[in-house]
């Protein structure tokens, strides 16, 4: 990884992150906090330069920090809805100085979306794959999209079900090239009390779909939980995971 700072300054950032991990008071704060913010539909109050961005604003801290340190050329996110990670990923690849493409893909993306998106200056920058990201042939048309790139990160963010991710980790996580990241967001489903009428929820979870993949993953991928546990109000607990 990049790493704009020296190694004393992240010796002394992490000492304040092994104070944090150790206060019982602080995490269990966080974790009540988590369960209200998901209640009062915290996280969808944000916009990314005009358009509704739906993520924690901690998580987006981090998001930039992995893109400025990985420089993925492509960014491949399942899961569009209003378009604003899509334009939040374009817009970091260019301000890191990435010469670099965001695709999105989702069974359903509605024209607001695509509105908003070709409304936007990283429009060029950005492709939209309409179709189930788990679908074989949409799949084979991802691979033949990612083919040219040489860093390539993926952000799994679609049907939240167990099955589905688990599906979607399958394919997708082996097109994360060495030294980049696959982010599994919505893991923190399984740590909340959600809606009942949803057909996810603890224990049948994105968190639940990476644990089980992961397990045969070893030695491939390695999970950062620095980057969760300074994010602290995330959506993605055993989320962050680094390609070997």
């Amino acid at each position: 990884m990049n790493k704009p700072w020296d190694e004393e300054f992240e010796v002394w950032r992490n000492s304040f992150l092994e104070i944090q991990a150790k206060d019982i008071e602080f995490s269990n704060l966080s974790k009540a906090w988590m369960q209200k913010a998901v209640d009062n539909k915290f996280s969808y109050q944000f916009d990314w330069m005009g358009v509704p961005i739906i993520q924690m604003p901690g998580d987006l801290v981090i998001f930039q920090e992995i893109v400025w340190k990985t420089r993925p050329d492509l960014i491949i996110e399942t899961g569009v809805a209003r378009g604003g990670s899509l334009i939040f990923w374009a817009s970091m690849q260019t301000l890191c100085g990435i010469d670099g493409k965001v695709l999105g893909v989702d069974i359903d993306i509605r024209d607001h979306a695509k509105r908003a998106i070709s409304g936007s200056q990283f429009n060029q920058q950005i492709q939209l794959l309409q179709g189930s990201s788990t679908d074989l042939d949409v799949f084979d048309e991802v691979k033949k999209f990612a083919s040219p790139f040489k860093r390539i990160m993926v952000v799994l963010d679609s049907n939240h079900t167990h099955e589905h991710v688990l599906d979607e980790l399958k394919l997708y996580a082996d097109l994360v090239s060495p030294g980049c990241m696959l982010l599994v967001l919505d893991t923190v489903i399984d740590d909340l009390n959600v809606d009942l009428d949803r057909p996810w929820g603890p224990g049948a979870s994105p968190k639940s779909a990476v644990i089980e993949h992961m397990k045969s993953r070893q030695g491939l991928f390695k999970n950062l939980p620095e980057f969760e546990n300074r994010a602290t109000l995330t959506v993605a607990p055993n989320g962050y995971w680094l390609r070997l």
